[in-house]
């Protein structure tokens, strides 16, 4: 039986913003407008980015084309006030540590938390959807800030990597493959990882979670072998 928050929580996290041959975001609009539905207003959260001021501008001119209004989080004296009363939220990609960094020091991680689990559609891309699983441990960035953990959002219940890359058998470089980390991972910690590909984006909404876009991911569980997850596919608690 679905909880009450599994009923209510509705996540919507894309890989990538930037498809190759395509404008920012254009790969995944008809998902984020389904997604949002009759919501006009939308939180960005630009604190993946230093330059805050240019990051929202991008933004909101991107999500006007699309028909909403966009205010950032930056511009506010109060941004767990802002987080209480937005309509939805959108968190974008850069640097996962900075981003998780800043979220910790705005005192916005529970406060982000209890409106997803209340029903507030939460969007994320690249960093914005890494935070959105129970730890940072599998993101791809440096850790240019250290943040005080790496406990994130845990609005979805496994890990995300985004921009997976798979191995390529006919590559020269001797440094280790995405897919090697990742089993590294697993050697210490049992969440498993869903490992999104450029293009792929995963939707969770009243208790069901389906892969979308056109590129697929690989799920890795701890004791098993990576799994290929096809796109369209609807994945199990």
């Amino acid at each position: 039986m679905l909880s009450r928050e599994d009923q209510r929580k509705r996540v919507l996290l894309l890989s990538n913003s930037i498809q190759h041959g395509h404008g920012y975001l254009d790969h995944a609009e008809s998902e984020i407008q389904g997604f949002l539905g009759n919501i006009k207003r939308v939180l960005f959260i630009p604190y993946a980015m230093f330059n805050h001021k240019e990051y929202a501008s991008k933004n909101r001119a991107r999500f006007a084309a699309m028909g909403y209004e966009v205010a950032s989080i930056h511009t506010s004296s109060d941004p767990c006030a802002e987080v209480e009363n937005a309509d939805a939220v959108f968190i974008g990609g850069g640097n996962t540590f900075l981003l998780l960094n800043t979220i910790y020091e705005k005192g916005l991680l529970d406060v982000l938390r209890s409106r997803v689990f209340s029903g507030m559609p939460y969007l994320g891309s690249s960093a914005g959807s890494v935070v959105a699983g129970p730890t940072l441990k599998t993101t791809n960035d440096m850790p240019i800030v250290q943040p005080s953990s790496f406990a994130s959002l845990g609005i979805v219940n496994f890990q995300i990597n985004a921009h997976y890359l798979d191995p390529d058998p006919g590559s020269t470089h001797m440094g280790e493959t995405r897919e090697e980390r990742l089993l590294q991972y697993l050697e210490e910690n049992e969440i498993p990882v869903l490992a999104l590909r450029e293009g792929a984006m995963v939707r969770v909404e009243r208790g069901s979670v389906q892969l979308k876009g056109e590129s697929g991911a690989r799920l890795f569980r701890q004791g098993s072998l990576p799994e290929e997850i096809a796109a369209g596919t609807k994945l199990s608690r």
